[in-house]
């Protein structure tokens, strides 16, 4: 598919929406958003006003005459439903995490976009952080030796009001975990590989607005011996280590201070750490648009394609398994990277 820009919509102008308002600043000459969706038709003329869009509409069906691709930014039990009536309209789909609720649902939507040569697409938008895409370099050359253990926390106070959505663990499609730590999980899995075996630790005190847990705490260890953890809370009410990661390599360590956009190296013989890098504060998900935009043009295979996001999905889920069992979560044997090494072509 040759086109000079991707003709992008985007379903769902609620409060997700705004943190991709900036992205688009940054990534004119592959996007331009056309039109805007959402039940309560202010909001979709509001994101519309802010992005430029000519059309705001309360249905997203009546977007698919102007656009080439959707963005779909919506509670996750409407995921499925939404994604697939956009496929079946012919569009690139690109989701916001989780990419759906249920294992069957992922591979409804994984089956149809594949024989129809259609972009489906996650948006884990912390892949494509030039900090995060920094630290996946560093483990790959081996720049400070092996990697043993990576931590990663994310500290942060959502309280949702009475009658939201993301209360209910059946619409949310679980607690903290399923719906924030998702991301955290396809890090590790992208960082470190196969996981062999994990736990995971749950509650919802402290957060008892969750139905499910809003504070949750994970371990995994992976095919080489490395492990890998994430603490992810939604009750913070302070927090030091906010958004960070530590990775520790067999030459020193290296620290990820995502709040502060700064990239430390740490070593005991040196007083004071070294900066790697230092980048601009926000998601940066500018990156994740644009590479969504450059596999619509090119057919390339998404960098978090249906199949490895529906991996990280199944690591959760055997861990929420284990955990109700009071057992280790065998993890062995839920890759799906091979059938994803293909391109849409």
């Amino acid at each position: 598919m040759t086109m000079d820009k991707i003709r992008l919509g985007i379903v769902g102008c609620g409060g997700m929406t705004e943190t991709h308002e900036k992205a688009f600043e940054f990534v004119p000459d592959n996007v331009v958003v056309t039109g805007t969706a959402d039940v309560i038709l202010e909001r979709a003329q509001k994101a519309a006003e802010i992005l430029g869009a000519e059309i705001a509409v309360s249905d997203y069906h009546d977007l698919f005459k102007y656009v080439d691709a959707v963005m779909l930014v919506l509670p996750h039990h409407l995921h499925f439903e939404a994604g697939m009536e956009c496929l079946k309209a012919g569009k690139h789909v690109l989701m916001e995490k989780p990419l759906c609720n249920t294992e069957e649902q992922c591979l409804d939507l994984i089956k149809y976009a594949e024989e129809q040569k259609l972009v489906l697409m996650t948006a884990y938008c912390m892949r494509y952080h030039p900090m995060v895409v920094e630290l996946k370099s560093i483990i790959d050359e081996k720049r400070y030796g092996d990697v043993f253990q990576i931590s990663i926390w994310t500290e942060q106070f959502t309280k949702y009001p009475e009658g939201h959505w993301s209360r209910s663990a059946e619409k949310l499609g679980g607690g903290q975990l399923f719906s924030h730590g998702c991301h955290y999980v396809d890090l590790l899995l992208w960082f470190l590989g196969n996981p062999v075996r994990g736990t995971h630790m749950g509650t919802n005190f402290g957060t008892p607005w969750m139905e499910k847990e809003g504070t949750s705490n994970l371990t995994m260890e992976f095919e080489n011996g490395a492990l890998g953890y994430h603490f992810g809370t939604w009750g913070a009410r302070g927090s030091k280590l906010k958004y960070s990661i530590h990775m520790h390599c067999t030459e020193g360590m290296v620290d990820a201070n995502i709040s502060e956009g700064k990239l430390y190296f740490h070593k005991w013989e040196t007083e004071q750490p070294q900066l790697l890098m230092e980048y601009a504060l926000g998601k940066h998900t500018q990156h994740e648009i644009s590479h969504f935009a450059d596999c619509i043009r090119t057919g390339s295979k998404p960098l978090t394609d249906g199949y490895s996001s529906l991996q990280g999905l199944r690591v959760i889920w055997k861990l929420y398994e284990a955990e109700k069992n009071n057992v280790v979560a065998d993890l062995r044997g839920l890759g799906l990277d091979e059938k994803s090494k293909t391109s849409i072509k």
